[in-house]
């Protein structure tokens, strides 16, 4: 049977600030590093699958519809039953700390750009995620 390749990519400032409120801390900002991360996000996920909590889901624009898969996660979900519907594919796990305090045990490969953002956060990303594969028990 064939494997589903499970990636994340993300954006992260100086200090490893993944969230602020609810939006990504740096939302909005016309810096060219930011315009640049948000287009790399969509190119690399353009053809894939992405799976992701509503809330992010929710903010994602209507035209990634169109050449991408996207599915929202709910926490009643099982994510190897949920993972194996996508047998063969890439699937781009998005959606923060709640999501991927589940799903880092399956990600083979992390995409994480950091950004010039110094800011205040609430949500922050966990190094542990990266070393959490298939040997930890959660």
């Amino acid at each position: 049977m064939e494997q589903t390749v499970v990636r994340v990519i993300c954006a992260i400032g100086q200090s490893g600030q993944l969230g602020h409120n609810g939006v990504l801390p740096w939302e909005g900002n016309p810096s060219p590093e930011y315009v640049a991360d948000v287009a790399r996000f969509f190119d690399i996920t353009r053809g894939h699958v992405l799976l992701a909590g509503p809330k992010t889901i929710a903010s994602v624009p209507k035209f990634a519809f169109a050449d991408r898969t996207i599915e929202v996660l709910r926490s009643h979900m099982d994510p190897e039953q949920t993972l194996k519907h996508y047998a063969g594919r890439v699937v781009f796990i998005g959606g923060g700390p709640p999501v991927w305090d589940i799903y880092a045990r399956y990600v083979s490969h992390w995409d994480v750009t950091r950004l010039p953002y110094d800011g205040p956060a609430d949500r922050w990303f966990n190094p542990l995620w990266l070393t959490c594969g298939e040997h930890q028990q959660r």
